[in-house]
C-alpha cells in the first residue's frame, strides 16, 4: 500500500488527509474514494485543468507526464515544476505528499 497525504485545503479537506492505496490508481480516483471532493469537471478525460494538484513529495515515484496531459498543464493556475492533473497522475510505489491549489482556472463550479 502507498500513502497519500493530502496537505489542507480551505475548502476541500481542510484538516487534509492521509489514506492508504494500491499502486496503479490516479490521484484523482483515491481522493474522490476518500471523500475528497477535488474538482474534474471533464469527467477525468484529460480535457480540462480542474484537478490540477501539486506532488510536494514523491513526484519522481510517478511516470512522467504525457504530452496531452503536460498541454493541459500548461493552462492550469499557478503551475508549478511538480504539477500533475490527478485524473493522468498514477500512484507508484513511493508515498506522496499532495497539494490541491486554492484555484482552479474552472471559475463555475457544479458545487458552488
Amino acid at each position: 500500500m502507498t500513502q497519500i497525504i493530502f496537505l489542507p485545503h480551505e475548502e476541500i479537506c481542510p484538516e487534509g488527509m492521509v489514506i492508504e492505496v494500491e499502486p496503479g490508481i490516479t490521484i484523482c480516483d483515491a481522493a474522490l474514494q476518500n471523500g475528497i471532493e477535488i474538482e474534474h469537471a471533464c469527467e477525468k478525460s484529460c480535457a480540462c485543468t480542474t484537478c490540477h494538484v501539486i506532488v510536494r513529495e514523491g513526484f519522481d515515484s510517478m511516470e512522467e507526464a504525457e504530452e496531452d496531459e503536460e498541454d493541459m498543464l500548461d493552462k492550469a493556475w499557478g503551475l508549478e515544476p511538480e504539477s500533475r492533473l490527478s485524473c493522468q497522475a498514477v500512484v507508484g510505489d513511493e508515498d506522496l505528499v499532495v497539494e490541491i491549489p486554492k484555484y482552479t482556472i474552472n471559475m463555475v463550479s457544479e458545487h458552488h
